[in-house]
């Protein structure tokens, strides 16, 4: 008789199929798709200026967050600063240019932020030259920058796909 009236109280307070709550589970996946989505995004591109038709090339390594150095058609960036012009870099014998060199010693001097200071300390230098700017502009830019430590210089290419190559 005991055990009747037992199993009739765990019957009656017995619920049925217990329900799973499924909003922290969609809590923590919604975080999750957030995190992912943020964290994939990391395609580096260099901005492209419109003024600046960049030679085509297939290339396979990702470009680094360097110091940039722009050279379009009439004038020299660097960092987006202008610095001078093609006209006076041409005419110059000289082979470093000057407001190129200290441009580039200001910008190693100062770092503001991790991200400012591992570009510093990378002393790399990346060059979006026009197609159309002449190799010596081009040369004289380059020793303006190993004359100021940064030794290794990338030139910027778009890339095109390697089987537009083969063909």
């Amino acid at each position: 008789m005991n055990s009747s009236r037992r199993m009739r109280r765990m019957t009656r307070n017995k619920r049925g199929v217990t329900k799973l709550n499924l909003t922290p589970l969609m809590d923590v996946f919604t975080v999750l798709v957030f995190f992912l989505m943020i964290n994939s995004a990391t395609v580096e591109t260099l901005q492209q200026p419109k003024q600046i038709k960049l030679p085509e090339s297939v290339v396979e390594a990702k470009p680094r967050e360097t110091v940039v150095i722009f050279v379009g058609m009439e004038e020299v960036l660097v960092q987006g600063e202008p610095v001078a012009t093609i006209a006076d870099i041409e005419a110059t014998n000289n082979v470093e240019i000057e407001p190129i060199s200290a441009r580039l010693a200001e910008l190693s001097e100062s770092v503001i932020g991790l991200s400012t200071q591992a570009v510093a300390e990378s002393q790399e230098v990346t060059v979006l030259a026009d197609k159309s700017v002449p190799f010596s502009v081009l040369k004289k830019i380059m020793a303006s920058c190993t004359g100021q430590g940064y030794t290794k210089v990338s030139l910027a290419v778009v890339q095109k796909s390697a089987q537009s190559n083969e063909v």
